[in-house]
């Protein structure tokens, strides 16, 4: 399904943040903590050096919420400014009420809307597509966009196929309507989004939990291989249609700005599109696999370290669980 921004207002990203635990846990250190793996393997396979675990007690609220008013302090608004928050998390606080709810009190914010997203690490570019969609169509003015987890609380130790690749976090925007001209040749904001899902890969990923099954929340399960093939296939495919959307070809970005779930499926991805390594962000070596946070964890990183520039052309896209995937197109 696509979407494309059309004459009316335009959804531009005004504001933007992050929250990381405190703990920063390396590969070395899990060793320590006996699981039977070693840094060689990890980063040879994943690119993974480290990633951050949340404290006991520390819950996916609490990190969406730091995120939000980062991204709320960058862009000089105040929570009372805000119509909704769309949350895109797979480990929310409670099985309900949504998490965004929490975020909402912990933010002070007493009037507007708030609700959760669960498309796993695809969970973000789903959010986006959300809110994109309530400002174009006049039922906002402005959103927050978050994706957070606790994915440290999903694992099962003994698997080292899958303890070894998630990490915690969340990642933040504030996407503020803004009226274009229809004649404005490169205008900014959100240009389009492009979702999709294929629930026959239901079972190649997943938590093999839930409250209407085991009435637990479950350990990640994945066939590694498989999914490994589909992330290439479908995001490969998204950026495709995507590029052809707007009448572009790879060369026309200036930056890619993947899901993080393993280096070797982004620099697969980099090498179908023509697009050196230098003009694709990579966070995984930091954070690990953070799931619906790990590509605004990612695209705050290269703003605060001024690798964004206006005008430049950035695609968002990425591949979860169910299976799902999706695609952005934004110009910063």
């Amino acid at each position: 399904m696509n979407f494309v921004a059309s004459s009316g207002p335009i959804s531009v990203i005004a504001g933007w943040g992050h929250a990381l635990p405190d703990s920063c846990v390396s590969n070395q250190e899990l060793m320590r903590r006996g699981v039977e793996t070693d840094d060689e393997w990890i980063v040879t396979r994943t690119g993974i050096r480290q990633r951050y675990m949340a404290a006991e007690g520390e819950m996916t609220s609490h990190l969406a919420a730091r995120a939000a008013r980062a991204a709320l302090a960058k862009a000089g608004r105040s929570s009372a400014d805000v119509d909704a928050i769309i949350l895109a998390t797979a480990t929310p606080d409670n099985t309900f009420p949504a998490t965004a709810a929490r975020v909402q009190a912990l933010l002070g914010m007493e009037g507007g809307f708030a609700f959760d997203v669960q498309a796993v690490c695809s969970g973000f570019v789903y959010a986006l597509s959300l809110a994109d969609n309530f400002i174009r169509l006049g039922q906002a003015r402005r959103v927050l966009v978050i994706g957070a987890e606790v994915f440290s609380r999903l694992l099962d130790w003994q698997d080292r196929g899958t303890c070894v690749l998630f990490g915690d976090g969340a990642g933040a925007v504030l996407l503020e309507a803004q009226d274009h001209a229809a004649t404005e040749a490169k205008p900014r904001g959100i240009l389009s989004t492009h979702l999709h899902s294929d629930g026959r890969g239901y079972d190649l990923l997943r938590a093999d939990g839930g409250p209407g099954s085991t009435g637990t929340a479950g350990h990640v399960r994945m066939q590694g291989r498989e999914v490994f093939r589909h992330a290439v296939t479908r995001m490969g495919e998204v950026i495709e249609e995507t590029l052809a959307a707007h009448g572009l070809t790879g060369e026309s970005l200036d930056w890619l700005v993947p899901h993080q779930a393993n280096r070797r499926i982004i620099e697969t991805l980099a090498e179908r599109l023509g697009l050196p390594m230098d003009r694709v962000v990579v966070t995984i070596d930091q954070h690990a696999n953070c799931s619906a946070a790990s590509i605004p964890l990612a695209l705050t990183v290269a703003a605060e370290d001024g690798r964004l520039q206006p005008g430049q052309l950035v695609m968002l896209v990425a591949m979860g669980a169910g299976f799902t995937w999706g695609s952005a197109l934004l110009r910063w």
